[in-house]
Parts: C-alpha cells; structure tokens; sequence
C-alpha cells in the first residue's frame, strides 16, 4: 500500500554533491511504495548543522551524515547508540514520534553485512590499512568477527596513538606497523583499506599469489589498482559500494520501519556511478 503521509530525509554534508546517498533511499522508496517520502542532500558544515537541525519540522523522518558532521551532530541529540558512542561518530539521525533524536552509526554494521555477504563472518587476524576515521569504524566492525590480533599500518606517530586508543576503547588486539611495512598487511587472511583514492596504488605490485579477502572501502574511481590486481590473483573482493548500500539499507530500516530492498539499490548505486 502506498504512503499517504508526507515525509521527508536527506543527506547533510560538506562537500555533499557527490554523494550516491539520494539514489539509494530514492530507490528503495521506490521499491516500497513510499511515493510521498523524498530523500534530498544539502550542503551543511559544522557550523550550519545546530541551525539545520532545529529548523526542521514533524514531516522529517531521518538524516545521513557524512564528514564532517559525524561528531558535531551528537550535542544535539537525545540519545545515541552503543555502536555510535564505540567510535564517537554517528552518521544516521531519527526522529522519533515523540520529537526525540536518536543517533547511529550504521557504518559498523555495514561493514560487518557487507563482509557476510561475502561469506567472512569470522577471521583469526586482520590488518588496517590507515588509521582515519572510517578505519576506527573498521576496527569496532573487526572487534564482531576477529578472533585475535589486528595490525594497523600507520603514517605518524600520532595516528598510532589514535588507533591504540581506539583499540582499548573498543577492547580489541590493535598491533601497530609503519606504512612503509604495508606490503606486509596484504599477507593477512583479511585487509580492509581506508585510505584516499590513490594512495595504496603502489601495493598493487605486492599483492600474494593466493590472497584473502580485500575489503576497499573506495567506491570510485573503482576497481583501485589494489582492488584489480587482487580481484585478477582470485582473491574475494569487498568494495566501498556495497559497505555505502549496507549502510544505507539499516538507514532505510530505520527511518522507515519497513525491510529496506538490497537488490533495488544496490542497482541504483551501480547505474549511479556509471553514469559520472
């Protein structure tokens, strides 16, 4: 039955314009009938969002945030989830009938979903490639499947300090390796990269003959040069587009109350990219 009730959702952030969030939610409204949601995306910064926030009316269901506003949004909610407060960042908002706003971060369990899609529901050891905010979101998602150590190459000291304090934070084995060692993580049955587009290119060249899983959290320009020359050894590859369509399925979940369609948006990311 379609909805008959106006609502509305949106992607916040800066720079926004080229976020895919918007073909998603718009296609799994699509999908379920939901012909008077809309789903939009507006460019906010951190100084912007309090005034966002409180100017928003009863016909708001839900908000996507992406950098920089997954910690600045958390003084202006009610409550958050244990996932969000594991990593301090919260990159989904709902607003609950009774005017509450409530707090996820949807990216840990997309992770978590898109690698049991893949069939890795447990590892014996990992390794991080980066050590940025999205690799904290990687750590709390290992702390699920990893049963021992995980190794973080790292470019400074002080992100070394950052990911061992995210390793006592969360409670998981964190080890800590200089990025020039990087070539080494790839030897690890699971590898998830959070770097920027470009910079593990040059491990392309370093890739075993018999790889584990690759997680590459990059959805464009896609494949990477490390994701192609994996995916070409016969190791199993996990990309930034299927963590972005997890995500955004416990979004829709969310905000919706309704079983978000998987397939229906994984489609719309796919045409999306292809057609930049």
């Amino acid at each position: 039955m379609a909805s008959t009730e106006r609502r509305r959702a949106a992607v916040l952030g800066s720079p926004i314009a080229h976020s895919l969030s918007p073909a998603l939610h718009r296609a799994a409204y699509a999908e379920l009938g939901l012909d008077t949601w809309s789903y939009d995306r507006f460019e906010v910064d951190e100084a912007a969002l309090p005034g966002f926030v409180e100017g928003l009316d009863p016909s708001w269901a839900g908000l996507s945030l992406t950098m920089p506003l997954k910690r600045a949004v958390i003084p202006l909610l009610d409550e958050i989830t244990e996932a969000a407060a594991s990593v301090e960042a919260v990159n989904t908002v709902v607003f609950a009938e009774d005017g509450r706003r409530l707090g996820d971060n949807t990216d840990i369990l997309g992770m978590v979903a898109a690698l049991y899609e893949r069939g890795v529901d447990k590892t014996e050891s990992a390794a991080i490639l980066g050590a940025g905010a999205t690799a904290s979101s990687a750590l709390a998602a290992l702390t699920r499947i990893c049963a021992g150590p995980v190794t973080a190459y790292v470019r400074s000291a002080a992100r070394a300090d950052e990911m061992r304090g995210w390793g006592e934070r969360l409670g998981a084995d964190v080890r800590i390796a200089d990025w020039s060692d990087a070539a080494q993580a790839l030897d690890a049955p699971l590898v998830i990269a959070t770097t920027p587009a470009g910079a593990a290119d040059f491990l392309a060249d370093a890739v075993p003959d018999a790889p584990g899983t690759l997680f590459d959290v990059l959805y464009e320009p896609w494949p990477t040069a490390l994701a192609a020359r994996w995916a070409a050894a016969g190791g199993p590859v996990v990309g930034g587009l299927d963590l972005l369509v997890h995500q955004a399925v416990l979004q829709v979940e969310q905000m919706t109350g309704r079983e978000a369609p998987l397939a229906a948006m994984r489609a719309a990311g796919e045409a999306a990219l292809a057609a930049r």
